[in-house]
């Protein structure tokens, strides 16, 4: 063992690190709307398509990352300012749907919830019918 620590005190050592780094595990909401790409992920959608037209054979992300990055900064504002346009047309949808989302928490009512009442009325529905 290092440092002339025996098996028994490496261990413990080992465990007490463990805990000490462990952060707490919080659950995300699945109704939550996810984040909008940035200007250079909608670039980064169209590129990656015509990149691996062009280059099929090719396996690594690390290549395809590395070359729309070089093009990404080659490009003008110009041929930059479609990509903005629709990373800012979905930030304006993402800013619409979290408005909507919040006024769902603050009223209280949870889309999950309001899909298990009604698969529990349908149930229920189904039980009168027979």
């Amino acid at each position: 063992m290092k440092g002339g620590q025996t098996k028994s005190e490496a261990t413990s050592t080992d465990q007490r690190l463990k805990t000490r780094g462990m952060k707490k595990k919080t659950t995300k909401d699945p109704n939550k709307p996810k984040r909008p790409p940035s200007a250079f992920f909608v670039f980064l959608d169209d590129f990656r398509r015509e990149f691996n037209e062009a280059n099929p054979n090719n396996k690594s992300v690390a290549a395809v990352g590395k070359a729309a990055g070089a093009k990404w900064k080659s490009m003008s504002e110009e041929e930059k300012a479609p990509y903005a346009s629709k990373a800012e047309s979905r930030k304006s949808e993402y800013l619409k749907g979290m408005q909507q989302y919040n006024m769902n928490l603050a009223s209280g009512t949870n889309r999950g919830e309001d899909d298990e009442s009604k698969s529990e009325g349908s149930d229920e529905e189904e039980q009168d019918n027979e």
